[in-house]
């Protein structure tokens, strides 16, 4: 019985000495964001006048990086030096960098001027010192005449003066010389 009661004994204090293995997979280092906002505005401003007015749905910011990541129904309206709107742009989600107040805006981005000319992409930035619109990815451009499709676009914020850099397509347009 003494055996028995012995081995017994070694055998538990053996078991419990065993490595225990966690799944590694269940354990997600996750970070959590400093501050989170619903519904929320951002009044991006130069020379003390507002430039552009972004909401979203949903923000998120984390102290140790420089952006605020907008991440559900993001709206911007953009406006000229005098405070007059200019276009209205709707994108999936958007990033604007505190230090810059650049904006980029990613997935299903359209851009609509107040004189009706339309930009449809899937990720635009807006470069707050030069108050100009730009992509690098394939976009389609809206205009009263026609559809123009290329990769690379570069426009001021109200969609007129604009470029895109490798266009492809057909207009019904005369050449101008």
């Amino acid at each position: 019985m003494k055996k028995a009661l012995y081995i017994l004994i070694v055998a538990i204090i053996g078991w419990g000495c065993t490595d225990v293995k966690h799944d590694e997979s269940a354990v997600v280092d996750r970070q959590y964001p400093d501050q989170e906002i619903w519904n929320s505005n951002i009044t991006l401003t130069k020379d003390g006048r507002k430039r552009a007015i972004v909401h979203s749905a949903h923000l998120t910011k984390y102290n140790d990086h420089a952006f605020v990541y907008m991440d559900t129904d993001v709206m911007v309206d953009f406006y000229n030096e005098e405070e007059r709107h200019l276009s209205h742009l709707t994108s999936d989600t958007a990033i604007v960098n505190e230090n810059t107040n650049d904006l980029i805006a990613r997935g299903n981005v359209i851009i609509v001027s107040d004189s009706g000319l339309t930009l449809y992409s899937e990720e635009v930035r807006w470069d707050h010192r030069k108050e100009r619109i730009l992509s690098e990815v394939f976009v389609t451009f809206v205009t009263p005449d026609d559809s123009l499709t290329g990769v690379g676009f570069e426009s001021d914020s109200d969609l007129k003066n604009w470029v895109i850099f490798k266009p492809s397509g057909v207009t019904s347009r005369a050449l101008e010389y």
